[in-house]
């Protein structure tokens, strides 16, 4: 009897064990909220990295794509078009004032997560870079001291200097045709110190990117345009080759909604006066 007593006792404790563990055993894992549960316009509709601020690299001097106003906030075609697709696609960023070529190097370096500043989408880029699609689309136009009755086109250059901006579409024009025409050439790193040369005296002209140019003697910086735009490579959005590919999604996918919503042509007209 007393060992049909114990298998008994110990039948009902293994049951009561088993009873427990049913009922205090681990909780089952959270439920993880799906993408379709976020609400409009969060970090589940982007392909941002979240919390992620991009590091964005420009040149300040390159009005009226991208300058500071009188109280010094980032202003221009380039900055407001930046700020309108953010805001569109739900990214943050920041503004690293650093020159154009400064700029292209942080980029290829890594320092800076992407770059705008009126950059031409050139072959050449595209082996280093990789590109948003086209926001605008540039010429380049020759520029002479106000005052100046001698220089009326590209051979009255011969035996003269030129001032050209490093990096830029003018740079490259005057380069091309600098041979044809017997003049030299001057490298600036900025368009103001370029201007200045130019009203100096010490170029007899500067090439420059028409809206560039066209924006700054608005401005009365002294000088004139004597030639008619030469076609020119349109402007993008740049990241270094294979880095950041959710930035150049964001950038076209922002880009073409205030295209659409007509955001796009209200900031170029902004600047650009017809």
């Amino acid at each position: 009897m007393k060992s049909i007593k114990k298998l008994l006792a110990l039948a009902l404790a293994l049951a009561m064990t088993a009873a427990l563990a049913a009922c205090g055993g681990s909780p089952a894992p959270a439920e993880t909220p799906s993408d379709s549960a976020a609400p409009a316009g969060s970090a589940a509709d982007t392909p941002a990295a979240p919390g992620k601020t991009y590091l964005i690299a420009t040149d300040t001097t390159f009005a009226p794509f991208e300058f500071q106003d009188a109280q010094g906030n980032f202003v221009g075609i380039d900055m407001d078009l930046l700020k309108a697709i953010a805001e569109d696609q739900g990214f943050q960023y920041e503004i690293q004032v650093l020159g154009f070529d400064a700029s292209l190097q942080s980029v290829q370096s890594g320092q800076s997560d992407g770059m705008i500043a009126g950059m031409s989408i050139t072959d050449a880029r595209r082996e280093i870079f990789d590109f948003s699609e086209p926001y605008f689309d540039s010429g380049v136009v020759m520029g002479i001291k106000a005052d100046n009755e001698e220089i009326k086109g590209y051979a009255d250059l011969a035996g003269k200097n030129v001032a050209i901006k490093k990096g830029t579409e003018g740079a490259a024009f005057a380069e091309s045709i600098m041979d044809e025409y017997g003049f030299t050439v001057t490298y600036f790193a900025d368009s103001s110190n370029m201007y200045e040369d130019v009203k100096a005296g010490n170029s007899a002209a500067c090439f420059e990117d028409y809206p560039v140019l066209g924006y700054a003697i608005s401005q009365d910086i002294g000088l004139k345009i004597v030639t008619e735009m030469e076609r020119g490579n349109s402007y993008g959005f740049a990241v270094n080759k294979g880095q950041n590919p959710e930035l150049i999604e964001m950038f076209d996918a922002g880009l073409q909604n205030l295209r659409d919503s007509g955001k796009y042509q209200e900031i170029l007209d902004t600047y650009i006066k017809k």
